[in-house]
């Protein structure tokens, strides 16, 4: 068995995640960049292949506000932590949510040195349905997807989902380690970025087009999440679009 096993390369057996479609496999280095993933993975990010996605990041990758909680993550299984089969809510690439099961584990070479991380995470959206707890999320977390533009109350989502205020809460921090504030802001500063780089309106517009009354308040929130103004992000892309047309 022994001589079988060192008869078997590694990129042979990772290669084997290409046969479970709902599983999406990564490998990433001690700077969060991917250096392997299957195609599940590569398509859950809408890239063709591993190809496309090997160099990047969770920045490169994902909505701002998902791509800050990964990078968190890899923090800590970078200092030894493992993540086991832990329920989260995730953005499918076109933007809607999704309930993944997650497993990180650090990456060690033969001196048993952490050198990066890798990890599983499999899409339970149908199953998640049924488990107690968490069904009760699908109808607030849809509802903020679909109506971020608007004045968003924490009690009508609370009675919605049949739960008080402080329940509906507790839900959002254990699931999705934020509050329903919290949650519906990034939702909307995630849409304002995309508005931003898509759209040719004026910031002010797309920041009460997004669910901002005050357009400081918008700029503020939106250089926390993003490390730059509005303006500057805009700058910087509409650079980066002209210089890839070139």
């Amino acid at each position: 068995m022994e001589k079988i096993l060192q008869n078997i390369s590694i990129q042979k057996v990772i290669k084997m995640f290409d046969l479970v479609s709902d599983v999406v496999f990564w490998i990433k280095d001690d700077e969060g960049r991917i250096v392997f993933c299957n195609d599940a993975y590569a398509k859950s990010v809408g890239m063709r292949s591993f190809s496309d996605v090997v160099g990047k990041t969770d920045v490169d990758l994902f909505p701002a506000y998902i791509a800050k909680n990964f990078i968190l993550d890899d923090k800590k299984v970078l200092k030894g932590e493992v993540i086991l089969n832990r329920l989260e809510i995730n953005s499918s690439y076109s933007g809607d949510p999704k309930w993944v099961l997650t497993s990180k584990r650090p990456l060690r070479n033969e001196n048993d040195c952490i050198i990066g991380t890798y990890g599983v995470a499999r899409n339970v959206q149908e199953t998640v349905k049924n488990l107690t707890g968490v069904d009760v999320l699908h109808k607030p977390i849809t509802h903020i997807h679909q109506h971020f533009a608007s004045d968003i109350s924490i009690t009508d989502l609370a009675n919605a989902s049949h739960l008080s205020v402080s329940a509906l809460e507790r839900r959002f921090k254990k699931y999705l380690q934020k509050t329903p504030k919290q949650f519906i802001r990034e939702v909307r500063l995630e849409k304002a970025r995309k508005l931003l780089v898509e759209s040719q309106a004026q910031i002010s517009d797309i920041a009460q087009n997004c669910g901002f009354t005050s357009h400081s308040y918008f700029s503020q929130h939106f250089k926390s999440m993003f490390g730059e103004l509005p303006a500057q992000y805009r700058q910087k892309m509409r650079k980066e679009i002209q210089k890839n047309k070139q």
